[in-house]
């Protein structure tokens, strides 16, 4: 009599297998959650370079812009941006010594609150009087 040997996986061999399964879809859980978090990281921050371009189009709108501060907030999707803009005269010995005056700094600051901690961004630009001789 021929006994039948039947080919089939072992307990053993599914357990195993199902273990390196579960292993490799945990750590793609964790890249996923990983990537979701910096692009709305990258989201967050990409509005506040808009709100500050924003804000040093405002003030260049204005031609020579008086110096002195704003500042205010700005809520964009359950975001709060807190923006100030500073105008100041731009003064250093060289400028000084070739006889350069009129130039004025706009330095915009944006700051927020991201997770446990908060996070800034500044930018700024230069502008000319142009009645300058």
């Amino acid at each position: 009599m021929k006994t039948r040997k039947w080919r089939a996986f072992t307990f053993i061999e599914v357990i195993v297998s199902l273990s390196i399964v579960s292993i490799s879809l945990l750590g793609l859980i964790r890249l996923h959650l990983i990537s979701i978090s910096m692009a709305e990281a990258a989201e967050v921050t990409s509005q506040a370079v808009l709100l500050a371009e924003e804000k040093i189009a405002e003030t260049l709108a204005l031609g020579y812009p008086k110096e002195g501060t704003k500042s205010g907030t700005v809520e964009k999707n359950a975001l709060c941006l807190r923006w100030r803009t500073e105008v100041a005269d731009l003064q250093s010995p060289q400028l000084t010594e070739a006889d350069i005056t009129g130039l004025r700094r706009i330095c915009v600051e944006v700051d927020w609150k991201q997770g446990a901690g908060s996070k800034s961004l500044q930018m700024s630009t230069y502008v000319a009087d142009r009645r300058l001789p």
